[in-house]
């Protein structure tokens, strides 16, 4: 299979499929804050290329990764391979499909599909990685919804969404889940500004 393109993070390198989303800023607000301890189990929603998991990989004890995508699960394999990683379990999934009710994480993280979309932007692999529907909050609710059934006791989500899908709307929503939730960073990049936004107990 050829990989028409590269991204990288430090010392590691990731080849990055045509049918996959190219990691960007929004993926790099993640990867240069991302501190796990070797005690910590990930799970990374919409794994892409495996960048997150990967990097997560290098400290964490186990690390979980999934993707609805079948193309973004067998890059995201070659890269772990390629980066001599091999404590991640990759799982073709729909968010949290294939998780187990008895499955918990310390680290909950998820890029979202955050812009607002038209129904048929969603419908290609690339179009599922950021399409988020009318508001483009369709997966983001979602998420928020199930994800706290996963999350250890003393665990944090980290969910990177735009600011033209409704902040407020996640923080209110991680509050109604009994979880505190603010924005940590930010990037501004042409028409909106990308947020990373922590919730815990």
């Amino acid at each position: 299979m050829v990989y028409p393109k590269k991204a990288y993070h430090n010392d590691c390198v990731f080849l990055v499929d045509e049918h996959v989303y190219e990691p960007a800023e929004d993926t790099y607000l993640v990867a240069d804050r991302l501190d796990v301890a070797e005690k910590d189990v990930v799970l990374e929603v919409g794994t892409g290329c495996g960048i997150l998991a990967i990097i997560a990989a290098k400290k964490a004890g186990k690390v979980v990764a999934v993707d609805i995508n079948p193309y973004a699960i067998d890059c995201a394999i070659k890269n772990a391979e390629n980066n001599n990683v091999d404590n991640i379990d990759f799982r073709r999934d729909d968010l949290f499909s294939t998780v187990k009710p008895d499955e918990k994480f310390s680290l909950i993280i998820f890029n979202s599909p955050y812009l607002p979309s038209e129904p048929d932007e969603e419908k290609t692999w690339i179009g599922k990685a950021w399409a988020g529907g009318k508001n483009g909050r369709e997966v983001i609710d979602r998420f928020i919804t199930h994800a706290t059934n996963f999350l250890a006791e003393n665990g944090r989500i980290w969910l990177v969404q735009s600011s033209l899908s409704d902040v407020d709307q996640t923080i209110k929503m991680f509050s109604e889940q009994n979880l505190r939730a603010t924005v940590i960073a930010q990037v501004k990049v042409a028409f909106e500004t990308i947020v990373l936004v922590e919730a815990k107990h």
